[in-house]
């Protein structure tokens, strides 16, 4: 199927592009993948995205955008994208860029909008699942308000769990960092912050071993030392458990044709949603035609919805510029 305009995830900002897209005359296709609504769906609440005052549930507002995106025009499929062949020079000789679903559906489209978001990574134990939504949250700025004058714990060591911490002392009445190691990875500056904060107490060389309470969270059961001839086992009575050992973005479909960086964030041009070619040499390095990124795919920092949608805008802005230009 040949299409103008085709976008790969179906988050605040893949639905955002589509429906910029959908107005601009695009007749855009938008692979929604296995998650309708993206990681903002794992919340409970959203209370900080304009034109809700009251809040919203999430899978409410995703729906909101997506009727939107209809109503304009978007076509959507369901499957999730399983392979991509990127021309390196659309422009030049006006071949298409090749995106197949479920390995049988193949799409050809002048310009790819990038949205699968980032994943955050887990712990990996039982009750993390069973109380998703429910007092556990991978985003303290998403859902820190819930939990005023309230006891909390932030898992992990490094700048984003302090960055975290500090944040959710500013609303909770404490806050608990659980720390596997003997010692803070975070740089210096975050370190002292985190120390000198009389809400946040340290726990260093503890584990989670699971999460307690009757519906929601109201505890964690922690081991100390574990394997030292002085392990303990540790409850403290907590209302939200916080994950803060890092994102994973889902861009690994496009590594060989997409500049990335450690971390496997997705490279942009500054101000512009527009991909470098990988490999990526320097900021000289040249553009993939046609390919833009928008949302948490791209975003190493903020991972949020309303930035999400405004970069989902403006990938639709570049990519209708870029098909009139063919």
């Amino acid at each position: 199927m040949k299409v103008k305009c085709l976008i790969i995830g179906s988050g605040p900002a893949g639905y955002t592009a589509a429906i910029y897209a959908s107005r601009a005359n695009l007749a855009p296709v938008l692979i929604e993948g296995p998650q309708l609504g993206g990681q903002l769906t794992t919340t409970t609440e959203v209370e900080n995205f304009p034109g809700y005052p009251d809040g919203v549930e999430p899978f409410t507002m995703m729906d909101d955008m997506r009727r939107q995106a209809e109503r304009f025009g978007t076509q959507f499929v369901s499957g999730i994208v399983t392979k991509v062949e990127f021309n390196q020079s659309p422009m030049t000789n006006h071949q298409s860029h090749k995106v197949w679903v479920e390995d049988t559906d193949l799409y050809e489209a002048d310009a790819v909008i990038i949205a699968t978001g980032a994943s955050a990574k887990y712990l990996g134990i039982e009750s993390e699942r069973t109380y998703r939504g429910r007092g556990v949250s991978a985003c303290a700025t998403c859902d820190g308000f819930f939990y005023r004058k309230k006891i909390v714990a932030v898992v992990g060591g490094g700048d984003t769990a302090c960055e975290e911490a500090n944040y959710l002392a500013g609303l909770c009445s404490k806050v608990y960092m659980i720390v596997r190691k003997p010692f803070l990875r975070a740089s210096d500056i975050m370190q002292q912050r985190v120390l000198n904060n009389p809400k946040i107490e340290v726990l260093f060389e503890h584990n989670t071993l699971q999460l307690t309470g009757e519906g929601k969270v109201q505890g964690a059961d922690l081991i100390y030392r574990k394997g030292a001839p002085d392990e303990a086992i540790r409850h403290i009575d907590i209302d939200g458990f916080f994950l803060a050992i890092g994102h994973h973005p889902n861009t690994d479909l496009f590594k060989d044709y997409v500049a990335r960086d450690a971390e496997g964030y997705i490279i942009t041009r500054d101000n512009s949603t527009q991909c470098y070619q990988s490999p990526m040499t320097n900021d000289q390095s040249p553009i993939l035609p046609g390919i833009f990124a928008a949302g948490d795919c791209a975003d190493p920092h903020y991972r949020q919805a309303i930035v999400a949608a405004g970069s989902g805008a403006k990938a639709a802005i570049e990519a209708d510029k870029y098909i009139k230009s063919l």
